[in-house]
């Protein structure tokens, strides 16, 4: 999905009945078709101009290679039943129609707005030059892809839009974000589980709540978190930077090794630098057990800026299975504001570091009986 290029069969959907301002459900689905049915390499075209799409299922095998060139802006269905809705062009999910009936902080049975675009085993495709706006739910979804990229993709949402991830990943591998800009109400890209081999390069972050592996630990038999690389990204007033989160009282143990985070710049971020698994978002949780989700081999480098909190980083591991070979190299951060002094606190998890470390790594130590303080 992306710029325009030479092909040996073109399918405008125009052709096929598609409207200005009217659904174009029927016309997309025939023009699909078509391109599906051709031997010649194909590319399936919706052109300039403003058009209405009701949920869509593009289903192959195909015959050859397809590309989907949107040159306009397709809008997504008002209504609030539907669950989800499907290269330069903009899709645009008009959210503000749902967003107020958001309440799923507080209700874990809430009800399930739409997806703008979602990836569904989706293997060796690249995603680029598009633009995702106002989706009532997440904006792109990956479940089950392989080798999928994202590149020169622009996310916007409202920092108060809830439950906006820019880009969710989940059991899929070979993942790549690159010189993407997300603004969003919820993570900027937000890693689940069974994401495997995950590189996330020169993504500006913000408004939004940063980038975050999990939440982890909510389900049982979740797939391995590992081979995670964030690097020379930029987060500009988020909620978060980096972190992992995981949730207590998991009902079956869970992974996430493999994760790095390097040459990251923060600017006014709140908290900058978090591992947390006592996660628990509006108290919607067990707390009674600790995290079962083991956390191992973390890298944080060269984490440099500015934090809006003057507790800057933040590791807070689980009792029964504390993070190991969490290394700290070269931090560099400070606080924007005034009273208190730029910190740092650690608990059940003993950090290897070097360098610069600005705030001082585990100012605020609790340890467990199995890592010396």
């Amino acid at each position: 999905m992306g710029k325009g290029q030479s092909n040996d069969a073109d399918f405008d959907v125009t052709k096929f009945g598609a409207m200005p301002n009217t659904d174009i459900f029927q016309a997309l689905t025939n023009a699909w078709k078509a391109a599906c049915g051709s031997t010649s390499q194909s590319q399936v075209l919706i052109p300039e101009e403003t058009y209405k799409l009701s949920k869509i299922e593009l289903t192959g095998p195909c015959k050859n290679r397809i590309q989907i060139q949107l040159q306009g802006i397709l809008q997504a269905p008002a209504d609030l039943a539907e669950d989800n809705w499907i290269s330069k062009g903009v899709f645009d999910g008009q959210g503000k129609v749902a967003w107020g009936k958001n309440d799923c902080a507080i209700n874990p049975k809430c009800a399930k707005f739409a997806i703008n675009v979602r990836f569904d085993f989706i293997k060796n495709a690249i995603v680029s030059d598009i633009t995702s706006k106002d989706s009532k739910s997440f904006h792109f979804n990956v479940l089950g892809c392989k080798n999928l990229t994202f590149q020169n993709v622009n996310i916007n949402a409202p920092e108060d839009s809830p439950n906006t991830d820019g880009i969710h990943i989940g059991r899929s591998i070979g993942i790549n974000v690159i010189n993407t800009n997300i603004g969003t109400g919820d993570d900027c890209i937000s890693l689940g589980d069974g994401s495997q081999q995950v590189a996330i390069t020169n993504v500006t972050c913000g408004p939004g709540h940063g980038i975050s592996v999990g939440s982890l630990g909510r389900y049982v038999g979740e797939a391995p978190v590992q081979g995670i690389r964030a690097k020379n990204c930029t987060l500009i007033n988020t909620t978060n930077g980096v972190r992992i989160k995981t949730r207590p009282s998991s009902p079956s143990l869970g992974v996430a090794s493999d994760i790095h985070f390097e040459d990251i710049i923060m600017v006014n971020v709140i908290n900058p630098m978090v591992i947390d698994q006592e996660y628990c978002p509006s108290n919607q949780c067990d707390k009674k057990n600790p995290s079962k989700v083991k956390i191992s081999n973390v890298s944080f480098t060269n984490i440099r800026g500015t934090a809006a909190n003057a507790l800057a980083v933040s590791f807070v591991c689980s009792s029964q299975f504390p993070c190991e070979d969490i290394k700290v190299t070269d931090i560099n951060l400070t606080y924007n504001g005034s009273g208190d002094p730029i910190s740092s606190t650690c608990k059940y998890v003993k950090p290897i570091v070097s360098g610069i470390q600005n705030p001082q790594i585990c100012s605020s130590l609790v340890s467990s009986p199995s890592i010396p303080a």
